[in-house]
C-alpha cells in the first residue's frame, strides 16, 4: 500500500512538471519571422529605411523612422519577458499588448496599452485608445477630467518608481503579466506596475521605433492558465 501511494504521489508531480505551459520565444535570433512592420514612411517610398533589423543575434530598434513591429499572432493570458537594452544613448521606446487597431492614434500607433521603456520611466502605463485603471490614479495621472484615451487627453499613467533600471548600456529586463484585464509590470524583478479593468484583454504584441536604437536579445511568451497562475 505505501509502495502505491508513492507511486501516485510521484505520478502527480510528473504529471504536474510537464503540464506547466512552456515558454516560446518570439524572436528566433535570425530573422523576423512571426513579425510584421508597420512603418507610414515605407508607405509610399521604397527607399526608406526598415528601422528594425536583426543583428549579432539581437533584435534591433534602429528608432527611426518611427513605427512598430507587431506580432502576426495575438495572444491572451501570459507573461512576457523582454531582455533589452539602450546601447549607446538614453532614450524611447515601448512594448505595446493588446494591440488591435493600426495606426489608431496620431496615425501611428495601434490601439494597446504600451509599458513604457523610455530611459528613466520604464513600466510607465500610456493609454492608446484603450483604458486602464491603478491604485491612486489621480496622483499617477493627473486630474480626472483631463483623463482619455485619444489625442490631446492625459493618457500617462506614472510607474511606481523610477529606480529599477540599469545604467545605459546594461541589461534590463521587463516582464509583462496579462491575466484577464489585468496587467502588471516588473523592471529588473521589481513591481513596477499594476493595472486593473483593462478595456481589452486580448491582442497582438508591438515593438516601437521611436527615436531611439533599443537592442533586444530575448523576447519569450509563457502561457497563462488558471492552474499555473
Amino acid at each position: 500500500m505505501k509502495k502505491h501511494i508513492i507511486l501516485i504521489t510521484l505520478t502527480l508531480i510528473v504529471f504536474s512538471c510537464s503540464s506547466q505551459p512552456q515558454p516560446q520565444s518570439l524572436f528566433n535570433g535570425t530573422d523576423l519571422s512571426g513579425w510584421h512592420i508597420d512603418v507610414p514612411a515605407m508607405d509610399n517610398d521604397p527607399d526608406v529605411e526598415n528601422p528594425f533589423i536583426v543583428r549579432e543575434g539581437m533584435l534591433v530598434s534602429l528608432g527611426t523612422p518611427p513605427g512598430h513591429l507587431i506580432t502576426d499572432a495575438e495572444y491572451r493570458d501570459y507573461r512576457l519577458e523582454v531582455q533589452y537594452r539602450f546601447p549607446a544613448e538614453p532614450g524611447n521606446c515601448g512594448v505595446l499588448v493588446h494591440a488591435s487597431t493600426p495606426r489608431a492614434l496620431y496615425s501611428m500607433f495601434p490601439q494597446s496599452i504600451e509599458v513604457q521603456l523610455f530611459h528613466e520611466n520604464a513600466g510607465d502605463f500610456w493609454c492608446i485608445v484603450e483604458d486602464i485603471t491603478v491604485p491612486d490614479m489621480e496622483a499617477r495621472r493627473g486630474p480626472k477630467e483631463e483623463w482619455g484615451i485619444v489625442e490631446g487627453k492625459q493618457r500617462r499613467i506614472l510607474n511606481l518608481t523610477d529606480g529599477s533600471e540599469n545604467p545605459v548600456g546594461e541589461w534590463n529586463t521587463l516582464t509583462v503579466e496579462c491575466f484577464g484585464n489585468a496587467i502588471k509590470v516588473w523592471v529588473n524583478s521589481q513591481l513596477v506596475n499594476e493595472g486593473y479593468d483593462c478595456t481589452a484583454d486580448k491582442g497582438q504584441i508591438a515593438l516601437q521605433a521611436e527615436g531611439s536604437e533599443v537592442e533586444f536579445r530575448s523576447i519569450e511568451l509563457t502561457p497563462i492558465t488558471t492552474f499555473s497562475h
